[in-house]
C-alpha cells in the first residue's frame, strides 16, 4: 500500500483529501504545519507528499527544499505562473491550483507514483562536503567514509535534515528515542562529542556547533 502525506493546515481540505485517498486504497499521513511536516518526515517516509504553501511555522516554500527523494505535488491558491515555475525549479514534481478537480489530482498522483516507483530512491542529504545516504547509511565527510554508531547516525541525520536550525537537546532526544532508546539526557553530550570528533578527523573541519544552553546545529560554514 502506498502512503501519501497531506501537509495542509486547512482541516476541511485535509479531511476531504484523506477520505478520497483512502477510498482509492492509499494510506494517509497528516501534518498541519511546516515544523510538524519535518518531524513527520524524520519519523516516516511516505511515497508522495501533497504540500500546501500557506502553512503556520515554516512555509511550504521553506519545507520543499528539505524534502529529498519523495515526489511533491504542491496544492496552492497561488495561480501566478512565476510562482509555479519557481516551485518546480525548487523541487516540486507537480503543481495544482486550488480549487482543483479531485479526479485530475488522483490521475497526477498515479503518474508521480508510477514515475518514482523505481528502487533506490531513498534520499541522500548533503550539506557542503558532508553527505548522508539513507539507503546505505553511508556518511562521507570531505569524501572520506565515516563509521558511526546507530545513535551518532540518528543525531547527524536530524541535524542534516535541518541544516539552518538549532535543534534543542530535548528535541533530539525525543526524535531519536524510538531508534536509539539508549541515548539519555546524560549521555547525549558524549554521543555528540564522539560524532563531532569522527567528522572532524575525516573532513578536517568542525561540522557541528554546540549552541550553549540550547542544543546543536550544523556549522554554517561547513554546510555551505
Amino acid at each position: 500500500m502506498k502512503t501519501i502525506a497531506i501537509i495542509d493546515d486547512d482541516i476541511h481540505i485535509g479531511d476531504m483529501l484523506e477520505e478520497i485517498l483512502k477510498k482509492e486504497g492509499y494510506a494517509v499521513l497528516r501534518a498541519y504545519s511546516g515544523t510538524e511536516a519535518l518531524y513527520l518526515l524524520f519519523r516516516t517516509r511516505p511515497d508522495l507528499i501533497l504540500l500546501d504553501l500557506m502553512l503556520p511555522g515554516l512555509s511550504g516554500e521553506e519545507v520543499l527544499p528539505k524534502i529529498q527523494g519523495i515526489p511533491v505535488i504542491v496544492l496552492s491558491a497561488k495561480a501566478d505562473v512565476q510562482d509555479k515555475v519557481n516551485l518546480l525549479l525548487s523541487g516540486a514534481a507537480d503543481y495544482m491550483t486550488k480549487p482543483f478537480d479531485t479526479k485530475e489530482l488522483l490521475a497526477r498522483i498515479t503518474v508521480q507514483l508510477r514515475t518514482h516507483s523505481a528502487p533506490g530512491l531513498a534520499p541522500v542529504f548533503q550539506a557542503g562536503d558532508l553527505t548522508l545516504d539513507t539507503a546505505s547509511h553511508e556518511v562521507l565527510a570531505g569524501g572520506v567514509s565515516v563509521r558511526l554508531t546507530k545513535t551518532e547516525y540518528a543525531i547527524l541525520k536530524l541535524l542534516i535534515q535541518n541544516p539552518d536550525q538549532v535543534i534543542a537537546k530535548a528535541v533530539i532526544l525525543d526524535r531519536i528515542s524510538e531508534d536509539t532508546p539508549d541515548c539519555t539526557d546524560s549521555s547525549l553530550k558524549q554521543h555528540v562529542s564522539n560524532l563531532r570528533k569522527k567528522l572532524r578527523d575525516a573532513g578536517g573541519q568542525e561540522y557541528i556547533d554546540a549552541v550553549w544552553g540550547i542544543g546543536f546545529k550544523l556549522n554554517s560554514s561547513a554546510a555551505s
